[in-house]
C-alpha cells in the first residue's frame, strides 16, 4: 500500500513539472502574440496579394504566349490569348497592341477599335495618334482620321510622319493642294526618306508648274534604279511622256515596264494605253500577247475586257468572248464585261438575252441592273417591267455600300438620274464613299439647276473636306446666291480667301462677297493680284464684270462679259451678268432732270 502511494506521489510530482512548464511569462505571452500576429499577417497577405500574383503571373504569361502567336502569323490565337489578358486587366496596353496587331495582318475594320484604345491610353504619344488615324484612312474612316489629327497638339505638327497621314487624309477628301503641300513638307523634314520623295515626285509630276515637273522627273529617274520603286518609278514617268506626247520615251518607258520583275497586270495596260496612240502594230501584238495572260485569271480577263469597253474596243470583247470557255465568261466577273460590251454596243436583245438567266452570286444584283436597262432600252418592253427589275437589283445591292456604289455608277452612266440620285444619297451617308458620292449629287444638282440642292450638297462636301479651298468657296457663293445664310457665306468666303488668296476661285468669291456687303473696290483690287488667264474664265469672268460694272467701269468690264458670255456659265450667273448690264445701261440712258428754274 505505501509503495502505491509512493508511485502516486510521483506521477503527481511529475505532473507538477509538467504544469510548471505551462506557465504563461509575460515573455511568453509575447511571443505567442508576436506568432499568432505574424501568422495572421502572412495569412492576410496571401489572401489580399496573393490573387493579384497569381493574375499578374497568368495575365504575363498570356501575353508572353499572344506576342509568340502573332510572331509565328497564328494571328486567332494571339487575339484569344489578348482578350484573355483583357478579361484579367480590361486597360492591358500590351493587349490591345497585340488585337491592332493580329487585326491589322488581317485588314479587318476592328483595328480601328483597337488603335484607338491605344490612343486613348497614350494621348501624348505621336504614334499611337498617327496609327490610328492611318487605320481609320485605310478603312474608310474619314471622320475619325481628321479628328485624330485635328487633336494632335500644334508642338508635335512638324513631324514628317504627321504630314504624310495629313496628306493621305487630304487625298482622300480630293484636296490635291493640301496633299502636295503636306507631303512637301514631309519631304523638308526628313529629304533622305525615298518613301516621302517618291510620294511627292508622283504628284508632282503631273504640275502645271514646270520647275516641279522637271524636278520631279529627276527624282523618279533616280528612284527607278531602286528595286523597291523601280515599277512605281517607271510607270509614273511612262504615264507623264504619253500624256507630254513623247512618243521615243514612252517607248522606251513602256518596254522597261514589261521587263520589270514587279511588272503587273494593271501595267500590261497602261503599255496598251500608249501603244494604241503610238502605233496600231504594236498596240495589236502586245494585245495578242496579253489576252492569252488574262484568260488564265477571271479578275485579269475581266480588266482587259472593261479597259476594252472604255476604250471604245467594246466589239473585240465579243468577238473575243465567243473564243472563249463559256464557263469562264458565263460568270463573274468576265460575266459583268461581256454584259457591258452589249451594252456599249446598244445591242438590247442580247444584253437582254445575256442576263435573262444564269447566277451571278454576289453579283446578282448587276445581273439584275442591265437586264433593267435592256428592258428600259428596248421598245418592246413596258415601263413596268424595268421598274420592276430595277427594284429587284435596288433590293439585291441594299444594306451593301459596295454594291450600291456600283449601282449607282452604272445608274450615271446611263443617265438615270432619278436613280443615281436615289442610290448616291444612300451611298453618302458612309465615309468612305462620301466624297465621291457628294460629288455625283453636285453634278446631278447642277445639270438641273437645283440651287437649293446644290446648297446642301456643296455645304456637306465642305464639312466632309474644310481645308479644300475649292469645296470651301463653292459652299460660300453658294450661300450667297441662294441667300438661305449669307452671313455663314461671307465668313466661308473670308475664311477661305486667306487660307488661299492664290487660288482663284476662292479670290473671286471672296470679292463677290465683298460686293455683296458694299465694299466693291475692295473687291476690284483683289480681282487685280489675280493672273488675267485666271480671272478669264468664263465663271470667274461673271464676277469681275458684274464688279466692274457696279464700279460704273463699264469699258473694263467689256473683255470679262465677252469672255463669260462665249464660254459655259451656269443659269444663275447668267442671271446675274445680265441683270447687272441691263442696270447699268439704264443708269447711262435715263437722263439726268434738269433743275428746276429759281421762282
Amino acid at each position: 500500500m505505501p509503495q502505491h502511494v509512493r508511485r502516486i506521489r510521483r506521477k503527481r510530482r511529475v505532473k507538477s513539472a509538467g504544469a510548471r512548464h505551462l506557465l504563461l511569462t509575460p515573455v511568453r505571452v509575447a511571443i505567442c502574440t508576436a506568432a499568432l500576429l505574424l501568422g495572421f499577417g502572412v495569412g492576410l497577405g496571401l489572401l489580399t496579394y496573393g490573387p493579384q500574383a497569381y493574375w499578374s503571373w497568368r495575365e504575363s504569361r498570356l501575353l508572353k504566349g499572344a506576342s509568340a502567336m502573332l510572331a509565328r502569323d497564328d494571328f486567332d490565337g494571339a487575339t484569344r490569348a489578348a482578350r484573355d489578358v483583357l478579361k484579367l486587366h480590361y486597360n492591358s496596353l500590351p493587349a490591345f497592341y497585340v488585337l491592332a496587331e493580329a487585326s491589322e495582318k488581317q485588314n479587318r475594320p476592328e483595328t480601328v477599335a483597337w488603335r484607338a484604345q491605344i490612343a486613348r491610353l497614350e494621348p501624348g504619344n505621336l504614334d499611337s495618334q498617327l496609327n490610328l488615324a492611318s487605320a481609320a484612312l485605310r478603312f474608310g474612316r474619314l471622320d475619325t482620321a481628321r479628328q485624330t489629327l485635328e487633336s494632335v497638339p500644334p508642338a508635335q505638327r512638324d513631324r514628317a510622319a504627321y504630314h504624310v497621314v495629313a496628306g493621305w487624309l487630304a487625298r482622300a477628301q480630293g484636296n490635291d493642294a493640301e496633299v502636295e503641300e503636306h507631303f512637301a513638307a514631309a519631304v523638308e523634314r526628313e529629304p533622305a526618306n525615298d518613301l516621302y520623295q517618291f510620294n511627292l515626285a508622283v504628284l508632282r509630276i503631273r504640275s502645271s508648274a514646270p520647275e516641279k515637273s522637271d524636278e520631279a522627273r529627276k527624282v523618279l529617274e533616280r528612284l527607278r534604279q531602286v528595286p523597291a520603286y523601280r515599277a512605281g518609278s517607271l510607270r509614273a514617268l511612262l504615264s507623264d511622256a504619253v500624256q507630254r506626247n513623247d512618243i521615243e520615251r514612252a517607248d522606251t518607258l513602256a518596254q522597261d515596264l514589261q521587263m520589270s520583275q514587279q511588272v503587273t497586270f494593271s501595267d500590261y495596260l497602261l503599255c496598251l494605253e500608249f501603244y494604241r496612240k503610238l502605233n496600231q502594230q504594236k498596240f495589236s501584238a502586245l494585245l495578242e500577247k496579253v489576252k492569252p495572260v488574262a484568260a488564265r485569271n477571271p479578275l485579269d480577263l475581266a480588266m482587259l475586257m472593261d479597259w476594252l469597253n472604255k476604250n471604245g474596243l467594246g466589239s473585240e470583247v465579243l468577238k473575243w468572248m465567243e473564243k472563249l470557255p463559256a464557263e469562264i465568261t458565263t460568270n463573274p466577273p468576265p460575266a459583268i464585261s461581256v454584259a457591258d460590251a452589249f451594252a456599249e454596243a446598244k445591242n438590247w436583245s442580247r444584253l437582254k438575252r445575256w442576263t435573262r438567266s444564269g447566277v451571278w452570286g454576289d453579283a446578282e444584283y448587276l445581273r439584275l441592273a442591265y437586264q433593267a436597262y435592256s428592258s428600259k432600252q428596248s421598245r418592246q418592253s413596258s415601263d413596268a417591267e424595268y421598274s420592276a427589275l430595277w427594284r429587284s437589283a435596288e433590293r439585291a445591292a441594299s444594306d451593301r455600300t459596295d454594291r450600291e456604289i456600283n449601282l449607282a455608277r452604272l445608274a450615271s452612266k446611263w443617265n438615270l438620274p432619278a436613280e443615281a440620285e436615289q442610290l448616291w444619297q444612300r451611298v453618302s451617308k458612309n465615309a468612305p464613299t462620301r466624297r465621291e458620292a457628294l460629288d455625283a449629287l453636285f453634278r446631278i444638282y447642277r445639270a438641273n439647276n437645283d440651287l437649293p440642292s446644290l446648297y446642301r450638297t456643296a455645304q456637306r462636301l465642305h464639312e466632309s473636306s474644310p481645308n479644300e479651298p475649292g469645296a470651301a468657296a463653292n459652299y460660300a457663293r453658294l450661300a450667297l446666291l441662294v441667300d438661305q445664310n449669307p452671313a455663314e457665306g461671307h465668313r466661308v468666303a473670308k475664311e477661305t480667301y486667306e487660307r488661299a488668296p492664290d487660288d482663284v476661285n476662292a479670290a473671286m468669291t471672296y470679292a463677290f462677297s465683298l460686293y455683296g456687303l458694299g465694299r466693291t473696290a475692295e473687291g476690284i483690287e483683289i480681282m487685280k493680284k489675280l493672273p488675267p488667264e485666271g480671272v478669264h474664265d468664263p465663271h470667274a469672268a461673271v464676277y469681275a464684270a458684274i464688279l466692274l460694272l457696279d464700279e460704273n467701269q463699264v469699258a473694263a468690264a467689256q473683255e470679262y462679259i465677252n469672255a463669260a458670255r462665249n464660254g459655259p456659265i451656269f443659269p444663275e450667273e447668267k442671271k446675274m451678268l445680265e441683270e447687272a448690264i441691263a442696270k447699268t445701261t439704264a443708269s447711262q440712258t435715263t437722263p439726268t432732270p434738269s433743275p428746276s428754274p429759281s421762282p
